[in-house]
């Protein structure tokens, strides 16, 4: 029992807590949707406490909150009350202070307002208004609060937003829009009247007077206070005691809108008294508006001709809004008895329906269902109705809105359109749809299209389309579906489209199955190709919203539900999914395949959007599989032709399609008659014949042209050797082209196309391939050179065994700069790098019979090959690109990787009959080395791509690669983790700095990893340092011998360095920065003996990069590292010292400036080992005393002094002096008329890059 009892209070305990399911809306909103709410309740108590005290940050943070529900201000609504109420209540306490404290007053209610109009402006007035204070003695307090607010109003719209005045008349406005609803005089409460007999009984009282005064200065405002001060006056004119004011106010707006002119306009006040009597006209009672019915009308026709009008869409909206309130003012009150209306899908109102209804006839011995709302003594007479002559006047109106260019004044007149023929009789509303109808002639332009299809819209929601009218109306809305007109390079119609979709939305929901059966089933196919093949993706959406509606309320429908599942929003999304996927799966019922193919043919294949285009031939061959009778018949039989259409768009669509079609057919096993294979194989030399490729549009039907002989070669077509030669010729001159995607195209061709049709032909065609594309390599043609390089890639075994060394050697010698350094066409050695290694695979995958030939070839790849991709890796060629040689450094690492496995492969398959493998372990050094060094510079991509390669090759699954040096702790460095982003430089570098430590490949990694401590980029250079330094400082300490401590190992690397790359200032000067680097940290200085090898080492390279250089970074570091080495003790410093006194009398201010402060350094750290202590001071004095970027006679005055203080006349730097004078005046040698200046790889260079 007392398991039971607590299984019970534990089962109700959990209902309470969480019974999402039958909880009320409020309670599940306020538990799950306002996920700032603790934040929020915490700000308005601490407001409230306060009495309204608020501070800035409390008031953003309230409406960063709520602005975050924009889009979905439904999910603040449960709080509104909670939000509203106590802020409402300090606004109305506040505001009874005003006449005591006006000042202090508005400061505390301003930053209220702001909070409350944040939600006004998400949620909607009408959803905030219903917590406002609404009794009858809020009325005056609410006028007061709007007057204090109202003086002074001298300032801009801006700066109301920024101090909450905007805000606040807006809330005042809205407080007042509910409060002038009370349901008594308002002079009854206006206490300012002592007695009740000093006014009229129509006059109206001060507080009126004061709200309409208020209220008309508003009408001017450009913020939303026109727009609240309209709602205000609305309610408040149309109220019964107010016939005076509202005479009066229609007065006011008929003289404004007669005294205006166009030059002099106050255009917002125009707007806001448009839009404030068309609030007026929306809520007011008929009685009392229809008086000012013909004067209000002539004004705003007349407005609606001024080119005022022309000028401002919102204008004509407001005018043809109140247009169409005027209409229903006179237009009496009456049933529509002649309305369509479907049943409603709730049971109850079924149960009455059927109680009262009346059966209408329709055509198609169809049925209309309405319900007998009123009896038939109330409703008029369809024959006696009189419609005024202003109704047909605003009818006209409302028709040319739907023409308008501005799609909110179309949207407005489709709705207004709607309403005002519901009052109609059903022969008017028949002529009313006939002038909509009109609007769908050819000859009119989009914006009619667009408003006809809002207002049949509208007419199908409101009943007013009978289904009678279906025939008419139908085939317009399917050709609005697929409306799009040509306009240039682009197209419009989109907007018209989406319209068409809403049109067949609103059918869904306004009609019954059985009325709509046979409209669905000629509407589904052409909504099912604008969701599949509309160009956008809204279209795409809304049509396929509109099919699901109809298949979701009309009942069953053939595949219905199939098709909605899988054309849903989300999936819709991916224009090339909707084509390739979603349409295929839709065409294999065979009420849509033919309708998709004739979208596609008529529609897609010609479409000016390139990309569409080349997506609906992929998608035509998609559907190839479910006909292929069809599709080899009708449809190949329509797209030939047109493959030489005028039309550059026909015919490059056309091209593409048949080449896809005949693939796909080819993929089915169709076999195409002889007669048919004649003409496919015709195309190529028609369009040859007729000049095709040249002029506007060459370039795509080139491209076309290659994809479609690649699908014909892969296809089998039969070619007479004429045809063969005219391709063969075509595709040869596409490789010659400049554009890398027709360079790209013929490539693919090529490769299908030799296959094919040239294997079997004796040694005379591809010796002639061979020869021609040789010549091409050496061709002055980049381009000719590019695709030659390609071609050569994708030949067969056949047409290169016999001339192999040749094409290898002249591929190897197309890779290299060939000491061009300055050569622009990187393009040629990439492709000449990828065709080498293509070639290298095909060779060695068809030479299978171990023969000596095979041996030769891969001998030729140990020796030629890799060390002409090792070559490549030191191609850093720049030009107005940036490093162009990175394209070709990151072909040859994947060359040698593929190399690598070829030899690899080749040694364990004859490792028992051979003495010596190819892949030996200094060629493994190289690989590892070379490669290692791209992982370790300063471009991202090319650092991720080594990485990457070296993991392969060392744990490289399938073929091991031997002979690795150190190979287990590469294992470790480099470990099989796909998940390191090798990109990332604090994750790289502290990683392969630590191959520093072996001999093998310390120097080649030094050489790029100075490039990266020593460079421009910040982040780079500070994690390249980092690790640098960390790995150096993890070897002190150790008492082993000095050849093996790292930092003796990183000293000589340096020198080597420096030696290696003698006057080539992409590494030397990042390495000159990187050994500044160390010495200021203490490096280098205490190795004992080896500390002045260093030295020397470093002073003599110093002296050959200095001589005569221009390079201001390059001189200040070379100073730099001169004062440190200067600071070392005997005999080096002398030297070092003795190359920086000279550098005081050089041309430039600034080095010789620089140059001082680093000798002063100098003689303040270490002068006692220079020279005797009396000759100190005056050192010190002639440095800071002598004007260095001064006068360069006064400095060199100076330096000889100095040299004579320091005794620089000994025979121990003699040798060296020499050198120096030479750098120190700065002496080039130059070739004769060239400007260092005139290539951009020269500023590069200069920069560091």
């Amino acid at each position: 029992m007392e398991a039971t009892g607590n299984s019970s209070s534990l089962s109700t305990y959990l209902n309470l807590e969480e019974d999402d399911e039958h909880d009320t809306k409020e309670r599940v909103l306020l538990r799950y949707f306002l996920q700032e709410w603790a934040l929020v309740k915490s700000i308005l108590d601490r407001i409230v406490a306060h009495d309204g005290a608020t501070i800035p940050s409390d008031v953003n943070k309230i409406r960063l909150v709520i602005d975050k529900y924009q889009e979905q201000g439904q999910l603040l609504e449960p709080y509104l009350e909670s939000i509203v109420n106590p802020l409402m209540s300090l606004v109305h306490s506040k505001s009874m202070q005003l006449r005591v404290d006006t000042d202090d007053v508005l400061d505390i209610i301003k930053p209220i307002c702001i909070i409350i109009y944040s939600l006004v402006t998400v949620c909607g007035y009408k959803s905030v208004i219903r917590f406002f204070p609404h009794q009858v003695s809020d009325f005056e307090i609410a006028v007061t609060l709007l007057e204090k607010c109202h003086v002074g109003n001298s300032l801009t719209s801006l700066r109301h937003e920024s101090t909450g005045e905007m805000e606040t008349k807006c809330v005042t406005l809205l407080w007042l829009y509910i409060l002038v609803l009370i349901p008594f005089d308002i002079s009854s409460v206006d206490t300012s009247i002592a007695n009740s007999n000093q006014l009229g009984g129509l006059e109206p009282s001060p507080l009126v007077i004061k709200i309409l005064e208020i209220s008309k200065d508003h009408l001017s405002s450009s913020g939303p206070m026109r727009r609240f001060s309209g709602l205000v006056l609305s309610r408040l004119l149309t109220r019964p005691d107010m016939s005076m004011a509202f005479l009066r106010f229609i007065e006011w707006t008929f003289e404004f809108m007669l005294s205006w002119t166009e030059d002099n306009i106050n255009q917002f006040r125009i707007l806001g008294i448009v839009e404030a009597l068309a609030s007026i006209f929306k809520v007011g009672e008929r009685k009392i508006l229809i008086d000012a019915v013909d004067k209000t009308w002539a004004n705003i026709s007349h407005l609606m001709n001024t080119s005022v009008a022309a000028r401002n869409s919102l204008l004509r909206k407001y005018i043809v809004k109140l247009s169409q309130r005027i209409g229903l003012i006179c237009l009496p009150h009456r049933s529509t008895s002649w309305r369509y209306m479907a049943r409603t899908s709730s049971l109850g109102k079924n149960i009455l329906l059927n109680a009262t209804e009346i059966i209408y006839p329709c055509s198609n011995d169809q049925q209309v269902v309405h319900v007998n709302e009123i009896s038939s003594a109330e409703i008029l007479e369809e024959d006696n109705i009189d419609v005024p002559e202003i109704v047909e006047e605003i009818i006209e109106l409302l028709l040319s809105g739907l023409k308008d260019s501005d799609t909110v004044v179309r949207w407005s007149a489709a709705k207004g359109i709607g309403r005002i023929t519901a009052c109609l009789t059903s022969s008017l509303a028949e002529e009313v749809l006939s002038s909509i109808l009109e609007l769908f002639s050819p000859g009119e332009g989009d914006g009619s299209w667009h408003g006809g299809c809002l207002a049949l819209a509208e007419f199908a929601r409101r009943g007013l389309l009978l289904p009678a009218s279906f025939p008419k109306v139908v085939p317009l809305i399917i050709k609005a579906l697929h409306y799009d007109i040509r306009r240039g390079p682009h197209s419009i119609g989109s907007h018209v489209r989406d319209a068409a979709a809403y049109v067949c939305w609103a059918f869904g929901r306004a009609y019954n199955y059985s009325d709509m059966k046979g409209i669905l089933e000629q509407l589904a196919p052409h909504l099912l190709t604008v969701a599949c093949y509309d160009r956008e993706v809204n279209c795409r959406r809304a049509a396929s919203a509109a099919f699901q509606e109809n298949i979701g309320r009309l009942g069953d429908f053939p595949h219905g539900i199939d098709i909605v599942s899988s054309a849903d929003y989300f999936s819709l999304a991916s224009r090339t999914n909707s084509y390739l996927n979603i349409a295929v799966s839709i065409a294999q019922y065979e009420e849509y395949l033919c309708p998709f193919v004739e979208e596609l043919l008529s529609y897609k294949i010609s479409h000016w959007d390139r990309s569409l285009r080349e997506l609906a031939a992929q998608a035509i061959s998609a559907l190839a599989k479910y006909d292929p009778d069809y599709f080899a018949g009708p449809v190949l039989g329509k797209l030939i032709p047109l493959t030489l259409s005028v039309d550059l768009c026909t015919r490059h669509g056309a091209t593409l399609a048949v080449g896809e079609l005949v693939l796909a057919l080819h993929e089915c096993n169709f076999f195409f008659h002889t007669e048919k294979q004649q003409k496919l194989a015709g195309i190529v030399p028609a369009i040859e014949k007729a000049r095709l490729y040249r002029g506007k549009g060459g370039e795509i039907m080139r491209s076309a042209v290659s994809r479609f002989i690649d699908c014909i070669s892969r296809s089998a077509i039969s070619l007479n050797d004429k045809t063969r030669k005219i391709l063969l010729d075509t595709l040869t001159d596409n490789l010659k082209h400049p554009n890398a995607q027709i360079q790209c195209s013929a490539v693919d061709a090529l490769r299908h196309f030799v296959q094919a049709y040239l294997i079997s032909f004796d040694e005379k065609v591809p010796n002639g391939i061979i020869s021609k594309y040789m010549e091409l390599l050496d061709d002055p043609n980049v381009a000719a050179r590019r695709g030659a390089a390609l071609g050569f890639g994708i030949l067969p075994y056949e047409f290169l065994c016999t001339r192999w060394r040749e094409i290898l050697r002249k591929l190897c010698k197309s890779c290299l700069l060939q000491n061009k350094p300055d050569d622009p066409d990187a393009e040629a050695r990439v492709n000449a790098v990828r065709g080498l290694v293509s070639v290298c695979e095909t060779l060695t995958r068809g030479s299978s019979n171990r023969s000596s030939e095979e041996n030769s070839i891969h001998s030729f790849i140990k020796n030629d090959v890799m060390r002409t991709l090792f070559d490549a890796l030191d191609d850093y060629a720049i030009d107005n690109r940036g490093d162009v040689g990175s394209w070709v450094r990151d072909a040859a690492m994947d060359a040698l990787e593929r190399c690598t496995y070829i030899l690899c492969k080749y040694d364990h398959l004859i490792a028992s009959n051979q003495l010596s493998p190819l892949f030996d372990e200094k060629i493994a050094t190289e690989l590892i080395k070379g490669i290692a060094k791209q992982a370790v510079e300063k471009m991202d991509k090319i650092r991720g791509i080594a990485a990457r390669i070296l993991q392969r090759i060392i744990h490289y699954p399938q073929h091991f690669v031997p002979y690795i040096p150190y190979r287990e702790t590469l294992q470790e460095i480099i470990p099989l983790d796909t998940d390191l982003k090798w990109e990332d430089p604090t994750v790289s570098y502290p990683r392969f700095v630590q191959l520093l430590q072996f001999s093998c490949y310390s120097r080649s990694v030094l050489s790029g990893y100075v490039i990266s401590v020593g460079g421009l980029q910040e982040f780079l250079s500070k994690a390249s340092k980092d690790a640098l330094l960390e790995f150096i400082e993890v070897s002190k300490g150790d008492t082993s011998q000095m050849t093996d401590n790292r930092e003796f190992m990183l000293s000589t690397d340096l020198l080597w360095v420096l030696q290696n790359y003698k006057k080539c200032n992409r590494v030397i000067m990042p390495t000159m920065k990187t050994i500044e680097i160390l010495l200021s940290g203490k490096f280098f200085l205490n190795m004992e003996g080896h500390t002045l090898d260093f030295c020397r080492g470093l002073l003599d390279s110093l002296a050959v990069e200095l001589k005569g250089t221009k390079d201001f970074t390059k001189l200040y570091t070379g100073i730099s590292i001169l004062g440190y080495v200067s600071s070392i003790v005997e005999p080096i410093n002398c030297r070092a010292l003795a190359q920086l006194l000279y550098f005081l009398s050089h041309r430039y201010p600034k080095i010789r400036k620089a140059a001082a402060d680093q000798v002063y350094l100098v003689f303040l750290q270490n002068a006692t080992s220079l020279m005797a202590e009396d000759k100190v001071e005056k050192c010190l004095e002639i440095l800071a005393e002598t004007s260095w970027d001064g006068s360069l006679e006064d400095s060199k005055l100076s330096r000889l002094q100095l040299l004579e203080l320091a005794g620089f006349e000994d025979s121990r730097i003699t040798l060296s002096s020499a050198v120096i004078e030479e750098a120190s005046e700065g002496r080039l040698q130059e070739k004769s008329g060239i400007d260092e200046n005139m290539s951009y790889s020269s500023l590069v260079d200069f920069t560091g890059f």
